[in-house]
């Protein structure tokens, strides 16, 4: 049986030399590589009574929309500014290099509702605390969040501090 760090395809030297470019592309050409990665992000929440789920930009969609079909529940996007059409809340946040906002519709979240945020993967963590923020902001309740993949090396999680944070998919570096 195959795992879905097998699917996941592993380019070295991109997009500049030492780092090694962990590819989702792979899993998702591959029919049993896209079902088993929902499947295992999906059992990381099987336990959990939620609400909501929501998915950042844009790779957070491919593995949200699913997740949140499958349970029943609504799906929310964040996406980057000014691609909402309705009222927005908004929450800039760091960039190795420069600054990123991105935006939640104001009526998406109901106060109380408990809300499960996924991403495809996690690495400095700024975008993930940005999306939190606006969660939190709006009155909800972050229970978990999940991600297909994680580089620990860059400590993305450390920004995610008191929050239930889990992957499918760990890798050492960066």
């Amino acid at each position: 049986m195959k795992k879905v760090e097998d699917y996941v395809r592993s380019i070295p030297d991109f997009p500049e030399e030492g780092i090694i470019f962990r590819d989702i592309t792979s899993v998702l050409q591959d029919a049993d590589g896209l079902q088993l990665a929902v499947d295992s992000m999906q059992n990381l929440v099987k336990d959990l009574d939620i609400d909501v789920v929501v998915g950042t930009e844009s790779r957070g969609f491919i593995f949200g929309v699913p997740i949140a079909y499958n349970l029943h529940k609504p799906f929310v996007p964040v996406r980057k500014k000014g691609k909402l059409p309705c009222e927005t809340l908004a929450m800039e946040y760091d960039l190795e290099y420069g600054s990123a906002e991105i935006e939640i519709h104001t009526d998406a979240i109901k106060p109380g509702q408990k809300v499960v945020i996924v991403d495809d993967l996690i690495a400095t963590g700024g975008t993930i605390e940005a999306a939190v923020k606006l969660v939190e902001e709006l009155g909800g309740e972050v229970v978990k969040i999940i991600f297909l993949m994680e580089l620990a090396g860059l400590k993305g999680r450390e920004r995610l501090k008191g929050y239930d944070v889990a992957s499918v998919i760990c890798y050492d570096g960066k």
